[in-house]
């Protein structure tokens, strides 16, 4: 039997594992390492929690740990505990599949000062990733969002929404608390091009444009002057929608959202936290002030090398999902797959065909590849001081989730603190019952 180990269980990395265990061209045994105890990385972590019908797609994604040829082994950080190459000599195919994890900056004066946020950050804290960093949102009624991806849509929305719209989700306690205690009045939407040039998706858009209790108005661009015939269905939609949500004024609305297209920012301004941001036209050069107690960038996502990998523009270089070096010379027993493979671009769906070419190319090397003496994965693990975390200890953790929410009257809520999630994880050995 060979042997594979991916590194990260994300979706991409659940999407290519679920098509290696279920063919049958090579009998496979496949191991999936991430650095957290919980699997399904940017779903579980980067979907908002409101998003009920993306989320579905987990059951789809958790298929993978049915079949006994699948393995979960988390807390296990590659790159730092235990390094790429060593799991090459355990297996005989390696797959790279753990994202884009960091977020581009705007570059311009001010950035620094305090309210200055990622939206990365803002998306890990109301998704309870054990590694964020409180969001203190006390005294802030104006924020702007730069950017308009889905992200950037995600964030506004849960700034505007009504906190006990979101009690229903599987938000972490701590995070509605915070979301209770806003007085967020404005929120600021901000792209570089018009409205016809979002990335946004429009089932997005209208969840937005749709918040009860909130009106919308449009600067920087006039719905009358862009010609729809010659968008494509997605830009067409979103105009519209644009469009009726600022011809229905909402009378005595406490909450404002304002969407401000071709303009980019070029100042944060403040002496030890954010006051305003001030704006640039680029069809004009005109410049706008807009006040900020809170500014977001969303403007994109970016990997990170892992050592002894090749890296370049932010991903692992590779031709049809086989790793190469810089100058495009090969890697044998490296591949890559999602966002660290193609770029921070696709949504969640896109990863499947992605995995697909990827458990080709790897499945198409395997079948001539001569059979080698490998490693045991585990007892590397054991040299290393590693002891992972299993499927069975991420199922206690999903039970105590399931849990704690019943006793909120909702599906499922959150865990969020490390303390909590390695009890679970460490609640059979120690004799111990989850909390």
């Amino acid at each position: 039997m060979r042997r594979v180990a991916i590194v990260g269980a994300g979706p991409s990395g659940l999407f290519a594992a679920g098509q290696l265990a279920s063919q049958n061209q090579i009998e496979v045994a496949i191991d999936l390492y991430d650095r957290l105890p919980t699997p399904f990385g940017l779903l579980r972590y980067g979907v908002a929690p409101d998003h009920d019908s993306i989320k579905a797609v987990a059951k789809t994604l958790a298929a993978a740990f049915d079949s006994p040829r699948v393995r979960f082994c988390g807390l296990v950080e590659v790159g730092t505990q235990v390094r790429a190459s060593q799991l090459l000599e355990c297996y005989d195919a390696v797959v790279y599949a753990y994202g884009a994890e960091l977020d581009r900056k705007l570059g311009i004066p001010g950035e620094e000062l305090n309210g200055s946020r990622s939206a990365r950050e803002f998306v890990s804290w109301y998704s309870g990733h054990p590694d964020a960093h409180p969001q203190n949102l006390a005294g802030i009624r104006n924020a702007v969002v730069v950017g308009v991806g889905n992200v950037a849509v995600d964030v506004s929305r849960i700034l505007l929404k009504d906190p006990a719209e979101l009690s229903v989700t599987d938000m972490p306690e701590s995070v509605l608390a915070e979301l209770r205690s806003t007085e967020i009045e404005h929120v600021w939407l901000v792209g570089r091009r018009g409205p016809e040039s979002a990335a946004f998706t429009n089932t997005e858009l209208r969840e937005l444009l749709g918040l009860s209790g909130m009106d919308v108005d449009l600067i920087g661009a006039s719905v009358e002057s862009i010609d729809t015939d010659g968008l494509d269905r997605k830009a067409r939609s979103n105009v519209e929608s644009i469009a009726k949500a600022i011809s229905e004024p909402v009378p005595g609305a406490k909450r404002h959202l304002h969407l401000l297209f071709n303009h980019r920012p070029v100042a944060i301004k403040g002496l030890t936290k954010v006051e305003a941001v001030e704006f640039e036209s680029n069809l004009d050069g005109s410049r706008i002030e807009v006040p900020a107690d809170l500014v977001m960038r969303s403007i994109g996502y970016y990997g990170v090398p892992l050592p002894g990998v090749p890296f370049a523009e932010g991903r692992i270089p590779n031709l049809e999902g086989r790793v190469t070096e810089v100058d495009g010379s090969d890697r044998p027993g490296e591949y890559a797959v999602g966002w660290i493979k193609r770029g921070p671009t696709g949504l969640i769906g896109a990863n499947k065909k992605d995995a697909t070419e990827t458990v080709g190319s790897l499945l198409a090397d395997l079948a001539v590849a001569p059979q080698r003496q490998l490693a045991d994965p585990d007892q590397l693990m054991a040299s290393r001081g590693i002891q992972p975390s299993t499927l069975a200890d991420w199922r206690r953790i999903d039970d105590a989730e399931i849990g704690r929410g019943n006793l909120r009257g909702r599906e499922r809520t959150k865990i969020e603190d490390w303390h909590d999630l390695l009890a679970l994880v460490f609640a059979e050995q120690a004799g111990d019952s989850a909390p």
